[in-house]
């Protein structure tokens, strides 16, 4: 389970769980605005061409654009989602959490995330798993937002999360690992 891993993990670390997250397409809650906005967008948009075609010509096409604009902000988020979890596989060591990614056109990444003591972890059972250990700040045009960064969509999200635990109160070692 270590191929690959050299010069990443350290000397005392071990890899306790890899998975991968489910893949499947998902409606979240937090996409409802962009579904509005971005139907109501294209909608427009038709309705612009419609109203623009009476005209004759070719002028209408302009809105072509913007129709499929209003359609990619409606469901873009939904889509991409689903397409960024196909890339993705998780791995928990006696320290740390990982995730990595190989995304079409922006390549590899490995993210590194230690858990500690401190390290706040919430699970968000359902069907399928997801458990939160980390954040970031995303910069946006109005200030910034927090991002959640976790294992999204496991099944195993009860055990990774006692594992983390275990992590936690120092009782997953390299020696445990391997038990």
């Amino acid at each position: 389970m270590t191929d690959g891993w050299d010069g990443i993990l350290d000397d005392d670390e071990a890899i306790l769980w890899q998975g991968r997250p489910d893949g499947a397409l998902t409606f979240d809650t937090g996409n409802i605005f962009a579904l509005i906005f971005g139907l109501f967008f294209a909608g427009f948009a038709l309705f612009w061409m419609i109203m623009a075609s009476q005209a004759g010509g070719v002028f209408w096409m302009f809105g072509l654009l913007h129709f499929f604009v209003g359609l990619a902000v409606a469901i873009g988020p939904t889509f991409y989602s689903a397409f960024r979890r196909r890339h993705t596989w998780y791995t928990l060591t006696n320290r740390r959490a990982f995730i990595a990614t190989d995304m079409p056109i922006r390549g590899r990444s490995l993210g590194s995330y230690p858990i500690t003591r401190s390290t706040s972890m919430s699970l968000q059972e359902g069907p399928l798993d997801t458990l939160w250990f980390a954040s970031t700040a995303k910069r946006t045009k109005n200030g910034t937002r927090t991002v959640k960064i976790g294992f999204e969509r496991i099944e195993q999200g009860r055990d990774v999360l006692r594992m983390m635990r275990d992590i936690q109160e120092g009782r997953a070692t390299k020696e445990a690992a391997h038990e």
